[in-house]
């Protein structure tokens, strides 16, 4: 009796349910960490916006530097094999951590490192996800299942943040706190171990392989010879510029405009996660307009005006607040989960892992240019006026798009002819589901 399984396209849903929600273990250990981190060096070291800032720019540095690598990495290695590997850099990661908390050893340069090394290992689970699913899940149900990735995410968000709050409230020790995501991950690992996933017929050992450096600059030429393509990806670094400050941000403007402490940092957070919830079971069950860019777009105009509303609500209106980060919450997984089947369903299937990182890649670049000014912006003016930028800066990028012809009728004129058969020329096609 065979230990792995092959894959078996006619008996998708299960096998695939059960990968992904395997993953969906990870991820909630994940958000928990996260939340239990960020709210300790606001705590227990009395953060400031700078140095909030600084985290995030240590966990965002392998987004930008090593995500574009390990695309290129994953379409040529067994992007199972890369999951495997992947949660168990994390969990390794997490164990040294906890060690140190239990020893009360624990300095703030520690916690960099280990977001380093957690940023590292989701830079090649991520890419490895979305490339694996675009290979198990049939194209029709690309969308659905980007909106339950969504709904997925914003549930750890309503979860995690929820539990930690209460978890930190009633004095837990966070090693104890970061067993959990040790554990999660861990049994991440389990199904992966049981279970092939479909690569491209490009990683058979019968296909003829390039070098790592050629489907790196493969990638990246696809990438930029796309107008469109380019056009998006400008306008998601323009996002980002605005966006991931405010977002990293959160927990200050709890402390400082809302006067609040873990429990409203928590309700602020699941606020958040629990319109992700319902924006991608939205998605899941509708679909989106026909025409996924609509979808995509209109959803980004109203993300921006939720991030304006927070801007500009009083420190009494906390309520309001958490109403317009729901409304953030609902709009984020339509705006994405469209994207991402846009992506999923015009790229060839053994790009796919090399172009999804690079578009992470190249559009958080945006993002340390924007935490480097809104730290000390907003140790010195304030937090709600990011908000309030951010939210103006997503509405004018949701309207520029839908002006643009490149970019409204993307999905029916697809990647440039030249670039397909440049495609196909390298690599022979992508193995059938």
């Amino acid at each position: 009796m065979r230990l792995v399984r092959p894959w078996n396209p006619e008996h998708w849903v299960p096998t695939f349910t059960a990968i992904w929600g395997a993953e969906a273990l990870s991820l909630f250990g994940t958000q928990l960490v996260q939340f239990a981190l960020v709210w300790w060096i606001v705590s227990t070291l009395h953060g400031s916006a700078t140095m909030l800032a600084g985290a995030t720019l240590v966990a965002l540095f392998p987004q930008i530097v090593v995500a574009p690598l390990a695309g290129a990495l994953v379409d040529r290695w067994d992007r199972r094999w890369v999951l495997i590997f992947s949660n168990a850099g994390i969990a390794l990661s997490t164990i040294a951590l906890a060690a140190l908390f239990f020893a009360h050893s624990v300095q703030l340069w520690h916690i960099y490192v280990a977001m380093f090394i957690r940023s590292t290992g989701a830079a090649f689970r991520w890419p490895a996800m979305q490339a694996s699913t675009a290979m198990m899940v049939p194209q029709k149900h690309l969308a659905r299942v980007a909106g339950l990735n969504n709904s997925l995410f914003g549930l750890a968000s309503i979860v995690s943040p929820s539990l930690g709050a209460l978890l930190i409230e009633v004095g837990l020790p966070m090693f104890i706190l970061l067993t959990v995501d040790i554990a999660a991950a861990c049994l991440a690992i389990v199904p992966l171990l049981l279970v092939r996933i479909p690569i491209p017929k490009r990683a058979q050992p019968t296909a003829r392989r390039s070098s790592f450096l050629t489907d790196f600059v493969e990638g990246l030429r696809f990438v930029m010879g796309w107008r469109t393509l380019f056009v998006l990806l400008a306008a998601a670094g323009v996002i980002m510029f605005f966006s991931y400050p405010a977002n990293s941000l959160i927990p200050l403007l709890v402390t400082r405009h809302f006067h609040g402490g873990a429990i409203q940092f928590g309700g602020l957070q699941s606020a958040f996660g629990l319109g992700v919830v319902a924006g991608g079971a939205l998605l899941g069950i509708w679909g989106g307009f026909k025409k996924r860019i609509t979808t995509a777009l209109l959803s980004l105009f109203l993300q921006g005006i939720g991030f304006a509303a927070v801007g500009i609500v009083p420190s009494t209106g906390f309520p309001m607040a958490v109403g317009a980060m729901a409304l953030v919450g609902l709009m984020n997984p339509i705006c994405t989960g469209s994207l991402f089947a846009i992506v999923q369903s015009t790229v060839p299937h053994e790009m796919q892992g090399r172009i999804m990182s690079l578009l992470i890649s190249l559009s958080s670049m945006a993002a340390p240019l924007g935490l480097a000014v809104a730290g000390p912006l907003a140790d010195r003016f304030g937090i709600g006026i990011w908000f309030l930028v951010a939210g103006i800066a997503m509405m004018a990028v949701a309207i520029v798009c839908t002006i643009a012809p490149a970019v409204r009728n993307v999905e029916a004129r697809g990647a440039p002819a030249r670039l397909r058969q440049a495609s196909s020329d390298e690599t022979p096609p992508s193995a059938d589901r």
